[in-house]
Order: structure tokens, then C-alpha cells, then sequence
């Protein structure tokens, strides 16, 4: 098998035991048997066993195949914007955490009733977003097809598995999440509050973000070629 389409059918299993265990009823049925922590155990068990392939084929594999685009930016400029696109990945990625979603599969049922604030008036679904333009930022400067299967999954896999999580929450009749839904954009920064989500981001989010961004990006030959 080649290492492009194994690339794709790691991710295709991430993405669908992501789907199937998430959704309410097999969820429902495990969480009865396993209990909460056990369903949790299993659901991360069954990440870390579909992921880690995925990360070990591609860097065994990377910049393989067909070259499908160059660079797509050349000047500092453009890199810069790279740089700044790996920091709001990781704002968004600390800020999801220090102020969570009721999107999440652990939020309790009246999380929603809280309203959105900071960083939910930015995208609803901040941690996953972080991943679609940690991936999107990659892709402009990485052209293989080896590199396009693998970064092009993350923000493939954010969009399905954000409406997913969408879906399921909306699907729940005793929910608030409906209101929370309609005041909150899926896409970062597409929504008619999303200054007032910029205003009211955590402080802290803000700079640990763009202090791992720069760390990341001095270690990153090193670290990661």
C-alpha cells in the first residue's frame, strides 16, 4: 500500500471512531456499561491507537509523492503570516481549554445555559478550529502528496467532526443548545461578535499561545526537520 493511501485510511479510522463513539447512541450504550471514565478511557484508547500510526507513517513518509503545488509563499512576508497563523492556532487552542465549550463530549447538560463568552464568540469550537489552521498553515508550504493527505485531514476532520458534535448536541430535546448555537459562529472569526470575542479572550491563553508559537517555531528544524 502506498504511503499516501495509508495516510488516508488512518485518518478515515480516526475520523470515523471519532463519529461512532460520539454519537448517542453507542454512546449512550458504553457510558451504560463502562461507566463515564471508562467510556473515556475506551474513546482515548482508540485515539491514541488510530492517531500515533497516523503521525509515524507520515514522518516515515514525508514530502513523498507527487509534488502537487510548490510553496506557496516565498517572501518573509508570507512566512510571517505563517508564523502568525501557527499563533492563532495555538490562542485558540489554550483559550478552548481555559474557557470550555458546551461542544464538548464532557460538557454537562446546562453548560450551554452559561451563554457564550470569550474565545466562544470567536468559533464555537475552538480547540478542534485550532487544529483546521494549525493544518491549513501547513499546507501552504508543504506540497507532497504525502503532506497534502496528512495535513489536509485536519481540517477535513475538524469541519465533520464539528458539525457532528453540532448535530448531537442540537438533537437533545432537554438542551439549552440551540441559543448557543445560533449566537456563535463554527467558522474563527466569521461572526458579527467576534471583536467583542478578541476583547474578552483570556489574557492568559493570549500569551502562553504566542510564547509556544515562538518556541515551536525556533526548535521546529530541530524537532521537526
Amino acid at each position: 500500500m502506498s504511503p499516501v493511501a495509508s495516510i488516508l485510511l488512518l485518518w478515515l479510522a480516526f475520523g470515523l471512531s471519532h463519529v461512532f463513539l460520539s454519537s448517542g447512541g453507542p454512546r449512550a450504550r458504553l457510558i451504560h456499561w463502562l461507566g463515564e471514565r471508562g467510556f473515556m478511557a475506551l474513546y482515548s484508547l482508540v485515539a491514541l491507537a488510530t492517531f500515533i500510526p497516523l503521525v509515524s507513517t507520515y514522518f516515515a513518509h514525508k514530502h513523498q509523492g507527487p509534488l502537487l503545488w510548490g510553496p506557496l509563499v516565498v517572501s518573509s512576508w508570507g512566512l510571517w503570516a505563517i508564523y502568525g497563523a501557527m499563533g492563532v492556532a495555538f490562542v485558540l487552542l489554550f483559550a478552548g481549554f481555559l474557557t470550555p465549550s458546551p461542544t464538548a463530549m464532557t460538557a454537562s447538560q446546562d453548560a450551554a445555559q452559561q451563554g457564550p463568552r470569550g474565545v466562544h464568540l470567536i468559533t464555537r469550537h475552538a480547540v478542534f478550529m485550532s487544529l483546521a489552521v494549525f493544518g491549513v498553515a501547513h499546507l501552504m508550504t508543504n506540497g507532497y502528496a504525502t503532506d497534502v493527505a496528512f495535513f489536509g485531514g485536519f481540517p477535513l476532520f475538524v469541519l465533520v467532526g464539528s458539525i457532528h458534535q453540532d448535530r448531537r448536541k442540537l438533537s437533545d430535546p432537554a438542551s439549552s443548545y440551540a441559543a448557543f448555537h445560533a449566537a456563535t459562529p463554527l467558522i474563527p472569526f466569521t461572526g458579527r461578535q467576534t471583536w467583542a470575542g478578541l476583547r474578552s479572550l483570556d489574557w492568559k491563553a493570549v500569551v502562553a499561545g504566542i510564547a509556544v508559537a515562538w518556541i515551536v517555531r525556533h526548535f521546529h528544524s530541530a524537532l521537526f526537520g
